[in-house]
């Protein structure tokens, strides 16, 4: 009978614990809105050797945040945006490109992508207590993106901005790591600035007969600029 008393009121604390935990996760929970405009750079880069990255080109994600707090500072966070980013490399090999028409590409001879993407990151938000008007805070999560469009330069050959849709997969995920600092303007508005880095993990580039064998990874570096409210 002793040992059945214990375990009921070991029973009724947890109960009570699990109470007041859903009451203050409920209590505390709350969205966040927001949005942001990033001038970043692109760039590619590859795990085959016989492709090589030509630097970076200027770009500009800008899009919606959404936050929703389960704690005070701990957020799941999601968004859509639009990223239009760019890169070059070269292939020390011959590439024939199924443009509009097929076209070779010389060993050596830099192509000029420029691609639009409607992105979806998903992520985990943490943010510090606020000192004085500023918090700082990290984002961490995965981006599924669509390819919205796409062309390529081939300068060497005086080809401009010819369609690349079809030689781009159109789909391909990533990941996101943003940080920075939220200075408060009152109550729940404030503006946002850090440094956002962006990564895919499967080729941009569709894989067949006519295409580099490789892996290449589209990278994006970005002055994160925002306000949420």
């Amino acid at each position: 009978m002793k040992f059945n008393s214990a375990l009921s009121l070991r029973l009724v604390t947890v109960i009570i614990l699990l109470i007041a935990i859903s009451q203050r996760v409920n209590a505390q929970q709350s969205i966040g809105f927001g949005v942001h405009a990033n001038p970043l750079a692109g760039w590619f880069s590859s795990d085959d050797s016989n492709i090589s990255g030509k630097g970076a080109n200027a770009g500009l994600n800008f899009g919606l945040t959404f936050n929703k707090y389960f704690f005070e500072n701990y957020a799941f966070s999601m968004g859509l945006s639009l990223i239009t980013a760019g890169g070059n490399f070269s292939s020390s090999d011959t590439v024939m490109l199924e443009l509009r028409n097929p076209i070779k590409v010389l060993p050596d001879n830099k192509l000029v992508y420029n691609i639009k993407y409607l992105d979806v990151p998903i992520g985990l938000k943490l943010r510090s207590i606020q000192i004085g008007y500023i918090s700082f805070f990290t984002d961490i999560g995965f981006n599924p993106m669509f390819v919205l469009r796409g062309n390529v330069e081939i300068p060497s050959q005086n080809i401009a901005k010819d369609n690349a849709y079809n030689v781009l997969n159109k789909f391909n995920i990533g990941y996101h790591v943003t940080g920075g600092i939220e200075y408060s303007l009152g109550r729940t508005t404030a503006i946002v600035i850090g440094v956002n880095f962006n990564s895919n993990f499967t080729n941009i580039i569709k894989e067949n007969d006519n295409q580099p064998a490789a892996k290449i990874m589209h990278k994006m570096l970005g002055l994160h600029l925002g306000l949420i409210f």
